[in-house]
């Protein structure tokens, strides 16, 4: 009787399902609001474009250029680079497709798709992962795009260069100042919850790739379009072949992420098309895009003066003219946001809504992982290799066991049945209470898999299979989940309409 009381004292709030509705599917206020909820079929904003638009802002980000440009420095040439990426490119765009299909079929965030394989309490342990990596990466990219302010303020204000002289816990008065305001810009776009960011990605979108493109033409053009394929000393034969492959590898680790949470975007799409369509401009086309100017780029500066950059922002600093280099930084900054949005703000905010339900919505929840992303002090963070490594990186490794055993669960087990409501009930014979709410048999997949891919990612003496930590322990949670998964069951199809709310995050 509390529940159902706790239930219609929040229903205005989310203009969705009467109280009735909620309390015949037995809907518990402890899993349950209007921001966890299943989107409407009806009403849904997101297209093909928006999906392009959020590969083609994070593709390019300043991250992922310094990863691609480490290939040219590691002795990949030209045509060695771009395999590299569309191998990477191809596996991301089948992987992706395969988790974005969830979200526009359930319409349901990711913590919550979590439960179906870990149970309704086991789910816990997928979203923090997932959410500590993305607060700590959050501020980090925060703190770098201020690094990018902070140049632009003291050529347009030289005077500012005595804040940049003064030092405060590690940072300088013009850093707390651009990292601060960097800071509540994106509080403020995060506020207005998803649809507002996905009017900013569709605005970033083609700023991003109008820059960058614009870049690499100035650069071919610096040395009349004839560039250096490959650096002095270039690789060849297997070692070749195996950066390449560990390149490609590496590409769909950087993203282990996203291929976790993509559904918090896609149960807002329109049709499984959009999500189809927008994943290949967005993935192996924009990528191929993404190769071309990092060859123009790299080779263009060898070809120069024998260089080998690591970032854009290397380039960037070398314009003469001031309009330029002020409009290239504003594009950079643009960007780092537009990453930081989608990358590492969504999934802490919906993993903290998912802890606290009764106490949190999307826009209270993405307060409090800014305000954690800000006094954890990310800058010292980031100057220390053993949280870079260690910590973050290990947290890392435990993605593409979280991932094999979702999707082993979903798309081989379960053969794609979901009882959606069901996913929202605290009662014992519910479908994915399991024993106690914790599925202990996804648990058994992923902790063998966690302790293997650990291994690879962390210990020296495996630095030889790093590269492929991510692949190695999403195939063996699989491989281990198939096995022990509980089969003798009726795996039941319902959706989720009758306990859904509109499409306004």
């Amino acid at each position: 009787m509390a529940k159902t009381e706790a239930i219609q004292d929040s229903a205005p709030k989310w203009m969705g399902p009467s109280p009735e509705q909620l309390a015949a599917h037995r809907i518990s206020s402890r899993f349950y609001n209007s921001d966890l909820a299943p989107s409407q079929k009806e009403g849904r904003s997101w297209t093909a474009y928006s999906v392009f638009t959020l590969w083609a802002n994070d593709v390019h980000s300043l991250g992922n250029y310094g990863f691609a440009l480490g290939l040219f420095a590691l002795g990949l040439g030209a045509w060695q680079i771009l395999v590299a990426l569309l191998v990477g490119a191809a596996l991301l765009f089948f992987l992706l497709t395969l988790s974005g299909f969830m979200g526009h079929k359930t319409g349901v965030p990711y913590p919550v798709m979590s439960r179906i394989a870990f149970g309704i309490h086991g789910a816990q342990l997928a979203a923090s992962v997932r959410g500590v990596v993305a607060i700590a990466w959050f501020g980090i990219q925060t703190y770098l795009a201020s690094s990018v302010l902070n140049v632009l303020l003291i050529m347009l204000v030289p005077g500012l260069q005595s804040w940049a002289d003064t030092e405060f816990l590690g940072l300088s008065g013009l850093g707390w100042f651009s990292f601060t305001l960097l800071w509540i810009v994106q509080v403020i776009i995060v506020s207005y919850g998803m649809e507002m960011i996905r009017k900013y990605e569709a605005i970033a979108g083609p700023i991003i790739l109008v820059t960058f493109v614009s870049l690499a033409i100035w650069m071919l053009a610096r040395v009349d379009f004839s560039i250096s394929w490959a650096r002095d000393g270039a690789l060849s034969g297997w070692p070749m072949w195996m950066h390449i492959l560990g390149g490609g590898s590496l590409w769909v680790a950087i993203y282990g992420t996203f291929v976790l949470n993509f559904s918090d975007f896609t149960r807002a799409a329109k049709k499984k098309g959009s999500i189809v369509v927008g994943n290949f401009w967005g993935i192996p086309i924009n990528m191929l895009v993404f190769g071309l100017v990092v060859i123009s780029l790299a080779g263009a500066q060898y070809q120069i003066d024998g260089t080998v950059i690591t970032s854009p922002a290397d380039i960037v600093q070398t314009i003469g003219n001031p309009i330029l280099l002020a409009l290239a930084s504003l594009a950079l900054l643009i960007l780092t946001i537009a990453v930081n949005l989608m990358a590492n703000f969504v999934a802490p905010t919906y993993a903290l809504t998912n802890m606290f339900p009764r106490h949190l919505n999307f826009r209270s929840a993405a307060i409090i992982s800014a305000i954690i992303g800000f006094i954890i002090l990310p800058w010292n963070l980031y100057d220390s290799p053993v949280v870079i490594v260690y910590f973050l990186g290990g947290l890392g490794a435990l993605l593409g066991p979280l991932f094999g055993v979702i999707m082993v669960d979903y798309w081989v087990i379960r053969k794609t049945k979901v009882n959606v409501p069901e996913l929202y009930t605290e009662a014992n014979d519910g479908e994915y209470f399991y024993h106690r709410g914790i599925n202990w048999r996804a648990i058994g997949a992923f902790i063998p898999a966690s302790l293997i891919s650990l291994v690879f990612a962390l210990v020296p003496a495996f630095s030889g299979f790093s590269e492929f930590s991510w692949f190695s322990g999403a195939g063996i949670a699989a491989i281990i989940y198939f096995f022990i998964a509980r089969r003798s069951f009726t795996f039941r199809e319902v959706d989720g309409e009758e306990i859904a709310v509109p499409t306004t995050h």
